[in-house]
């Protein structure tokens, strides 16, 4: 469970912070007109002097959009990617424990994530706003 206080921070406050950042960073450049999952997949191309302000405030709205995707009220616990999870960690339980381990075991703040690495599911975490797209990752549940 996530409290009404912190979603409206996060929302209303820190993405909107990344999203504004960014615009400005890259304002009259050609990035403007890549998508954002285009840009951070690509951070190496993103010319040197506005790349840390790209990885970071791109990085937390990439993020954050993804998260906003993916919440959905009490869902039901079926479906592919379910059936994935449990061929591969045995049952929800146990894969829910080992991604809140990893998610704890993060050091300072960054993301927990379940990606899709070379056809098989994989639990990550990244630094800061990093994103696991950027090393080829395909992520499907972050927090």
């Amino acid at each position: 469970h996530i409290d009404k206080q912190t979603m409206e921070i996060h929302h209303d406050k820190h993405h909107n912070t990344y999203v504004t950042k960014l615009n400005s960073a890259v304002e009259g450049t050609d990035l403007e007109a890549k998508s954002i999952e285009e840009i951070v997949a690509n951070l190496d191309s993103v010319p040197s002097n506005i790349q840390t302000a790209v990885r970071n405030n791109g990085g937390g709205h990439l993020n954050h959009s993804l998260f906003w995707e993916l919440l959905s009220p009490n869902s039901e616990e079926k479906g592919e990617v379910v059936d994935k999870i449990k061929e591969q960690w045995g049952s929800l339980d146990e894969f829910k424990k080992e991604f809140a381990d990893k998610a704890a075991a993060r050091f300072g703040s960054g993301w927990a994530w379940l990606v899709v690495n070379n056809g098989q599911l994989e639990i990550v975490t990244t630094p800061n706003q990093d994103n696991p797209i950027t090393e080829g990752k395909t992520p499907i549940l972050g927090l």
